[in-house]
């Protein structure tokens, strides 16, 4: 397969471009600068792509954007943050939507933040959407692939979890957090925690890119936990305590307000129905199990 890749300098993107490469498929990088054999240049903030170079491949895969947690949230950067995933998944999916020889497949990125802070509701594709900042930019990241779709191109839209993986993401800071002996529950501890391996993050995105799923699609593990529990795993792994619990006031003091209730203090217990439905396998259905082959790498 030749697939294309936005977003493919990043932890997921990396992971799947070797995982492709792996099995002797063609990773095409959709690229802001640089680029050569390989590469398909783009520039959303000028509207351009080099839609020529997506012609005639096997899929697409789209996961750029403005990282949610980088910075603290301004007006200028929420800005930046709904218009790199709505402008950026529209200019992409336009781009599509007039090649002649369509891919058939779209996997673009969104993520659990479109179903808002619910509590212990359990949430499924069938789910709809919540409230705040999150969903909203969710939303509108989704509702832009409609013009690829709109010409028959499939459009799996995946939901992502927290992902968990050694080397980045959450897991790798809270796990610094830890190694100090400062790593304790956030708030109640009580809010939902709903992750997935890095490897089945990658596995779950070339499932789709074979299997006919279309819509919405949660990537989470089967078993979602609250931040206790999380939090209780996570030190048993390390061998580390887990007993202060972290004051609302240092994170909301270091993010902002806005921010850190959004990423540590409201949760979704969110269940992968549609991809348990259509077959695929997880590798990882268990928080500590998974958390004890991760960080054994």
């Amino acid at each position: 397969m030749r697939i294309a890749i936005t977003g493919s300098s990043g932890l997921i993107g990396t992971a799947l471009v070797r995982s492709l490469e792996a099995d002797g498929h063609t990773a095409v990088r959709v690229v802001r600068s640089g680029g050569g054999p390989g590469t398909v240049r783009w520039d959303i903030e000028r509207g351009e792509i080099d839609a020529a170079g997506l012609e005639g491949l096997d899929g697409v895969v789209h996961l750029a954007g403005e990282g949610i947690g980088e910075k603290r949230w301004t007006d200028e950067q929420k800005r930046e943050i709904k218009e790199s995933r709505s402008t950026g998944t529209r200019l992409l999916a336009d781009a599509l939507a007039g090649l002649s020889a369509k891919p058939p497949v779209l996997v673009s990125g969104s993520a659990i933040g479109i179903y808002g802070d619910r509590g212990d509701e359990q949430l499924t594709e069938a789910s709809g959407p919540g409230a705040g900042f999150l969903a909203e930019v969710a939303e509108a990241w989704e509702g832009a692939t409609a013009p690829a779709e709109a010409t028959g191109v499939r459009v799996a839209r995946i939901r992502t979890g927290i992902v968990l993986d050694a080397d980045g993401g959450a897991l790798q800071r809270l796990a610094t957090i830890a190694r100090f002996g400062a790593l304790g529950k956030i708030g109640s501890g009580q809010q939902w925690m709903s992750w997935v391996a890095l490897a089945d993050e990658v596995g779950a995105i070339r499932f789709l890119l074979e299997h006919d799923v279309a819509g919405p699609v949660n990537v989470t593990a089967p078993s979602p936990v609250t931040n206790a529990v999380f939090t209780k795993a996570l030190g048993r792994v390390l061998r580390r305590p887990t007993l202060l619990p972290v004051p609302r006031f240092g994170p909301k003091l270091l993010l902002g307000a806005e921010l850190a209730q959004s990423l540590l203090y409201d949760g979704q217990r969110v269940l992968p129905d549609v991809l348990l439905e259509a077959g695929y396998e997880f590798e990882h259905t268990d928080l500590e199990p998974a958390l004890r082959a991760i960080l054994s790498r």
